[in-house]
């Protein structure tokens, strides 16, 4: 806008001064005051930018403000005279001066605003440049004007030197605008330009007004001044010119060729300018018929040495270019063929111009034979429309970026990855740098196949089991979820989609005993055999150790399902020959399908963990019901998981809270009726304050590590009562022979971390001797935890504790086992007790199981003995103690007082029973299963006493969770 208003005025004034401004009035007025204006316009201008600018530059804005003000002060001078006045402007008056000062200040602010050459060749071009142009102007000035003027002032040199210092000034002012060079280096370049052009402007004006034709026929108002008025007004707005950026210099890479300044192509032809115009000065003398004047051949004698020794230093500079190119390009031609990288040039139709000597070494090609060939030739077909895009998108951003801002930096290059085919035939992985090179491309590839081949290995190797190579875990739930999200409703006959949760049965005892080598060598035969079973489209998968899974996804119903377990079941059960050994596993596998779709707000990862821990429950009922056998997954099992969950959660708090409380039942000698031993029994004490005997409950304290702390409290807990009941008085009575107190506990509990030492700290801290102690084993549990069982039980007896065998005739182990652990008793277990009075089969049965028991040198007793028929049996079969409701029921603490106070229970017999056989009931001692150091240990009884019966009362009531609760003793 402010570009558009200076225009309008400056037109404006010129159409004035050539219509003569209506009247001389006028004319004088706009001449003089009109000039004096905008010379002062500009003089304000550049001194109020001088003084708000820093830097460098501000002193030639000073400087070119001062001399504007020299220039408005003269033209105010000469509008004085001629209007206020009247009278012509007089010799050497004060505007005359004035004019004069305009040039030096002026000169003075170029050169300060010049770039000042850094080298000694440098300054010495520039006063050959200059002398050039002012020599050049000279010349022709002298011809034209300056030699009259001269002439008609011969007899006045004030006046000559006046009247030539005009002309000179100028000429050197337009010789330093011409010739130097001028950076903006305070980023304003267009306020610089600006500036000469005014001053250019101005100094034109001033050269045609020497000239003696024009100056005498001159009057205030003419169409020269428009010329005087546009250069104040151009200096007035260049300070405040818009500012703009220069443009970069084009890289090769944006297309074309690189664009010249104009400065720099304007400067390399200012000498011989300057020397055409010599020559027209010295044609003009010439042709005109004028002699030769020595002023003019002097000057033009300088200018023409002058131009020959600048074209001699540029020819040096030539040749010294023209090396360091030639160096520079030797370098860079090294680096680019001795590069590792292949670097292609390639036109806009994909022809290529240029390939690297490392061709030959990357692809395996002849860098020549390649040069002329299409680029998208190399590109494995299944890339080219890949590569396509991401070049056009690239040229697209680049495109975009330069018509956004023209000035900013180049996009960085882009990369593209795609295969090349190499001389042997091969696809090779590349990454190629791609870049604009003028109106093609610039390649810069490398083989990146190794590192692509290693990306692939590591990505297969997270994913798939390092040792049989079968998808991992994480690739089957990611399988899983992909298959839960894409599959459509379930029809009646489709499964859509299953899970199969696989384990193998005796894979320890095979690490075990022939070794990990062996084990690992077996589960890839495995995983062979399931790879080979399943359909191709199924996934089969190790998650680790001796687990494997399959996803069987498609239209196979429920039965098909179950028939490709069976199917792998067996394929696993066969056996494997490894190392020329026979070696058999066997397989437990759960199934568990999808259910059906719940909607599109259903979550695959929500569904795919579910049913992969429904498999794993089928998994595990599997292998609880027996092993070797397939287990399709119910809810049933879930709600199991959850009630055993809860059970022991509910057994965790009531141990830690003391939620138990410890009963004792008696066991009596059937000989004499005596108390021979009390049997300790945890009950659950409910918020009513009932004693609970919940089977279910019970069980639940044989895994896990709540089973584990149970163990220890009731032992500590028996241990701790029985050394109380030692020490104390029952209210005055003598204290009854102490009987030792037994403890009833699975095998697996007894070969769990810490029992042994609970043991031995309970004793210890009690101070209850060892032999006080008896510790049953309820069940002996599978053959392979035998030795580790006689190992524990073998500790037990150094301490001075008993062992037995409570549940006999229930439960697994082998009778082998039996024999080879240290074990001082058997207890018959009461499904064989229930039915002695009834059963033949029952009573022979338990007849042979006791005599087993004696033959073995045990202890023989039987538990759940709650009729007088059952008493009379067990004491026919030569039966030791027992223990039951026909004598008592679990007694707590003070009950139990009492009764060992009593000391004896009447043994009921059936009546004209014959007495029993002393022979089996006599107190000898009797060595355990594995004798220790050749003695025998003895079992003391005690002497009974006769005492009224005691019958158990059954008790009203139920407990919240199906328990029953325990009646007063």
């Amino acid at each position: 806008m402010p570009g558009a208003v200076l225009g309008v005025l400056c037109l404006a004034y010129a159409l004035g001064a050539a219509l003569g401004w209506g009247s001389r009035q006028v004319a004088v007025f706009m001449g003089d005051f009109g000039l004096a204006a905008a010379a002062l316009a500009a003089a304000l201008s550049c001194l109020a930018y001088g003084c708000t600018v820093g830097g460098h530059a501000r002193p030639a804005w000073l400087l070119f403000g001062l001399s504007s003000l020299m220039v408005a002060f003269g033209n105010g001078t000469w509008g004085w005279y001629e209007l206020v006045e009247r009278t012509p402007l007089p010799p050497n008056s004060l505007a005359e001066y004035a004019f004069l000062l305009f040039a030096p200040l002026a000169i003075t602010g170029v050169l300060v605003l010049a770039q000042r050459p850094r080298t000694a060749a440098g300054w010495l071009c520039l006063l050959l440049d200059g002398w050039l142009v002012a020599g050049s102007l000279f010349t022709l000035s002298w011809s034209l004007a300056l030699g009259r003027t001269a002439a008609g002032e011969a007899g006045s040199p004030l006046r000559l030197a006046i009247n030539l210092a005009y002309p000179v000034l100028d000429i050197l002012l337009v010789s330093l605008v011409v010739g130097l060079r001028f950076g903006g280096r305070d980023g304003n370049r267009a306020a610089v330009h600006t500036a000469m052009v005014g001053l250019a402007v101005t100094v034109l004006c001033d050269a045609l007004f020497t000239s003696p034709e024009l100056r005498s026929s001159y009057h205030s108002g003419e169409l020269l001044d428009a010329g005087w008025f546009a250069g104040s007004l151009l200096l007035a707005w260049a300070p405040w010119s818009p500012r703009w950026r220069r443009p970069l210099r084009e890289h090769p890479a944006l297309g074309g060729l690189p664009r010249r300044r104009v400065a720099t192509t304007f400067s390399a032809l200012t000498p011989y300018a300057a020397a055409a115009v010599c020559t027209a000065g010295i044609l003009y003398n010439a042709l005109g018929g004028r002699s030769l004047d020595r002023v003019v051949a002097s000057a033009a004698c300088t200018v023409g040495l002058a131009l020959i020794l600048r074209q001699g230093i540029m020819l040096l500079d030539n040749l010294s270019l023209a090396q360091e190119l030639a160096h520079k390009e030797a370098h860079f031609r090294s680096l680019v063929q001795g590069s590792s990288d292949v670097i292609m040039i390639a036109g806009a139709n994909g022809v290529l111009s240029y390939v690297s000597p490392a061709a030959l070494g990357v692809y395996g090609r002849d860098p020549e034979g390649l040069v002329g060939g299409n680029l998208l030739d190399l590109i494995h077909p299944a890339d080219v429309d890949r590569v396509l895009l991401e070049v056009r998108r690239f040229l697209a951003r680049g495109r975009l970026a330069a018509h956004r801002d023209p000035g900013a930096e180049p996009l960085p290059a882009a990369r593209v990855e795609c295969r090349i085919g190499s001389g042997a035939g091969e696809w090779l992985h590349v990454e190629s740098t791609v870049d604009r090179y003028r109106d093609g491309l610039i390649l810069n590839s490398r083989d990146v196949t190794e590192r692509v081949m290693l990306q692939a290995q590591l990505q297969h190797n997270a994913f798939h089991d390092p040792l049989t190579d079968l998808p991992n875990r994480a690739l089957f739930t990611q399988r899983l979820r992909t298959a839960l999200a894409a599959r459509g409703p379930q029809d009646e006959a489709g499964a859509g989609v299953a899970v199969l949760f696989l384990d193998l049965d005796g894979f320890k005892a095979v690490n075990d005993t022939a070794g990990h080598q062996v084990g690992d060598e077996l589960l890839v035969q495995a995983a062979r055999r399931l790879q080979g079973a399943v359909r191709c489209g199924d996934t089969v998968a190790r998650f680790g150790g001796d687990e494997f899974a399959a996803l069987v996804c498609g239209p196979l119903g429920r039965l098909q399902v179950q028939e490709l377990a069976e199917r792998l079941r067996t394929a696993l059960s066969e056996p494997y020959w490894i190392g020329g050994a026979e070696l058999s596993v066997a397989a437990s596998i759960g199934i568990a399908f999808g259910s059906p779709e719940r909607g599109p707000a259903a979550d695959p990862r929500a569904a795919a963990d579910e049913l992969m821990r429904n498999a794993d429950l089928a998994m595990y009922r599997a292998k609880s019901e027996g092993k070797g056998r397939v287990m399709l997954y119910t809810p049933a099992m879930r709600a199991d998981l959850e009630r055993r969950t809860e059970l022991d959660e509910r057994l965790r708090a009531a141990v830690r809270e003391g939620g138990f409380a410890l009963l004792h039942q008696p066991v009596v000698d059937l000989a004499s009726g005596a108390v021979t031993a009390v049997e300790a029994h945890a009950r659950w004490r409910s918020a009513q304050g009932l004693l609970l005997t919940p089977a279910e409950f019970l069980r639940s304290t044989e895994h896990g590590d709540a089973a584990a702390r149970f163990s220890r409290w009731l032992v500590r807990e028996a241990v701790t009562a029985a050394a109380l009941r030692r020490g104390l008085p029952a209210r005055g009575r003598p204290v009854p022979p102490p009987v030792p107190v037994s403890v009833r506990l699975s095998a697996e509990r007894l070969c769990a971390p810490g029992l042994y030492e609970t043991v031995a700290a309970a004793l210890r801290d009690s101070g209850l001797p060892g032999g006080q102690l008896i510790v049953e084993v309820a069940r002996m549990g599978p053959d392979e935890l035998a030795d580790e069982l006689g190992r524990r039980l073998t500790a037990l007896r150094r301490l001075g504790v008993s062992t037995a065998l409570a549940g006999f005739g229930a439960g697994s182990g082998s009778l082998g086992a039996l024999a080879r652990l240290p074990l001082d008793g058997l207890k018959l277990d009461r499904s064989l007790v229930h039915d002695l009075g009834d059963s033949a089969l029952a009573r022979t049965l338990a007849g042979h199981a006791l005599r087993l028991g004696r033959d073995l040198g045990l202890v023989t007793g039987a538990e759940g003995v709650d009729l007088p028929r059952q008493v009379a049996v067990l004491q026919e079969l030569g039966c030791r103690q027992v223990q039951g409701s026909a004598f008592s029921a679990p007694l707590d603490e003070p009950r139990l007082r009492r009764a060992l106070v009593r000391r004896s229970y009447p043994v009921p017999r059936p009546p004209g029973a014959p007495p029993a056989r002393r022979a089996y009931l006599a107190a000898d001692a009797r060595t355990g299963g594995r004798a220790e150091g050749g003695q025998g240990r003895v079992v003391a009884h005690h002497n009974p006493s006769d005492l009224p019966e005691h019958q158990a009362v059954p008790g009203p009531g139920a407990g919240p969770h199906g328990e029953t609760a325990v009646p007063p003793a």
